[in-house]
């Protein structure tokens, strides 16, 4: 057995920063909460060598996140982290060699705190890193800027001037225009471009907030997905924007960034709008129900974080992975002689991902 247990701690985090809600919906002193994730990987069909790959907590600060430890415990094999700063991109690789039982965990330690935008407020914003802004305006396999994608941001965003201004006309069209799909299978692709070309705009979160983010960014305006999961249930009312127990291993949620010249980055997610209306009990709930439209206001400005953030990442490349680079990575991957596995297979591929509180919610 070749057994290597490590722990790195990326920062600290100091409690009781404040913030302001732009909406009255989030508490005007959100608090850090402190949470702790582990997610435990067994391949149980292994063949020759087996490799296992899992997205670390966020590698980067930001203003509603801070990753104070990641401990990585790999039962009969070795493990490493890569990290990819400008994507926010921590990699937890681990290898195994045949006959023996691969078993990865990977426990993260994180604070997070609500996150709201004054949008009507005359603030100024944080100073631009431009090679940052350079990075979130790129095209990607997924996520391209061309053709019917800048075509459909030049159509929605033909009648006003302001990034602020454009950024929600994408949002209200995006809410206006796409359906959650219950049949799509995890969170979806993220193929744009065949989402409007198909002219079928059903998904789930990373369908419908990548299309927010290649709408935007042909438009001109940076923007990003943000892989993540949810860890704890909503403080806000709502049912389906949270785990129903400490067992979250179906989770996972993408979200989306916009960063606007008056505001800097501001968080969207249009994708919630649409599991609200589809999901919030008793379901199927119309446009005008109140809660749909306090989650329409709510979520261009706001994001309430009972969720952690995994990444930026597309086009992510697995070291030692055989196959073409992901279009994200939001769920644990595995690869052993026989080829990839499928990550929503349990049959083949067993991970279970927990999720504990440590501190009160505003203590």
């Amino acid at each position: 057995m070749n057994r290597r247990d490590f722990l790195y701690t990326a920062g600290s985090v100091a409690a009781g920063l404040e913030f302001s809600a732009h909406d009255g919906v989030l508490a005007a002193d959100s608090r850090w909460r402190t949470f702790e994730l582990t997610t435990r990987v067994e391949v149980l069909k292994p063949s020759g060598t087996t490799r296992v790959w899992l997205p670390d907590a966020l590698v980067s600060r930001t203003q509603y996140q801070r990753t104070l430890a990641n401990t990585i415990r790999c039962e009969n094999g070795v493990a490493k982290t890569i990290e990819n700063k400008a994507d926010g991109l921590g990699i937890v690789t681990a290898e195994f060699h045949p006959g023996v039982r691969p078993v990865l965990t990977v426990t993260s330690r994180v604070a997070t705190r609500d996150w709201a935008i004054d949008l009507t407020a005359r603030t100024k914003a944080p100073k631009a890193n431009a090679a940052e802004l350079r990075h979130f305006l790129r095209p990607t396999r997924l996520i391209p800027t061309d053709g019917i994608v800048k075509e459909t941001a030049a159509t929605i965003t033909r009648n006003f001037q302001s990034d602020t201004d454009k950024a929600r006309a994408i949002y209200e069209w995006i809410v206006e225009n796409t359906y959650r799909n219950p049949k799509t299978q995890g969170c979806g692709i993220g193929d744009i471009r065949f989402l409007l070309e198909s002219r079928d705009l059903g998904g789930k979160c990373a369908d419908l907030n990548a299309l927010y983010v290649g709408l935007a960014r042909a438009a001109g305006i940076p923007a990003r997905d943000v892989y993540g999961i949810r860890v704890a249930k909503s403080g806000l009312g709502y049912q389906c924007l949270g785990p129903a127990s400490e067992n979250v291993s179906k989770a996972q949620h993408c979200r989306a960034e916009v960063h606007l010249n008056e505001f800097g980055w501001v968080p969207v997610d249009p994708a919630d709008v649409r599991k609200v209306m589809l999901e919030e009990p008793p379901g199927n709930r119309p446009a005008d129900d109140e809660m749909v439209r306090r989650a329409r206001a709510r979520l261009f400005g706001s994001w309430e974080m009972n969720w952690m953030a995994y990444n930026f990442a597309h086009d992510v490349v697995l070291p030692g992975w055989s196959g073409k680079p992901l279009g994200f990575l939001m769920y644990p991957q595995a690869e052993t002689a026989d080829g990839r596995l499928n990550s929503l297979d349990a049959d083949a591929f067993h991970y279970e991902i927990t999720s504990r509180e440590i501190t009160a919610a505003h203590g």
